[in-house]
């Protein structure tokens, strides 16, 4: 069941940061993210963004980050990695809550 045919794995994290969390906190968990893909060949691709949603229904998320894996074992490797595991270091001090989905594309 690892490599499904034509479809992609999407690994989705929303963060929601600590209230009082300054830009310049932030601006370094974004850059920290954004350096993985760089650092991770099995990340295929990566995108993030802001919420702008207007509906209020964002519970305080604010970042959306979202990463595509060709296989579970891919991202098997991604998890435990060194650099993910740096990255934690850098965001944990400063995150508030967090939200991890997994899909296979449709």
């Amino acid at each position: 069941m690892s490599m499904n045919a034509n479809k992609e794995l999407r690994h989705v994290v929303l963060f929601k940061f600590k209230e009082g969390t300054s830009d310049t906190e932030i601006k370094k968990v974004e850059d920290a993210f954004s350096a993985l893909p760089s650092k991770i060949p099995q990340i295929q691709a990566y995108e993030w963004g802001l919420n702008n949603s207007p509906e209020g229904l964002d519970k305080g998320f604010t970042h959306c980050f979202f990463l595509t894996f060709n296989s579970e074992e891919d991202r098997a490797v991604y998890l435990p990695h060194p650099d993910h595991k740096a990255f934690g270091a850098i965001l944990g001090p400063v995150l508030e809550d967090v939200l991890v989905v997994d899909y296979w594309t449709k």
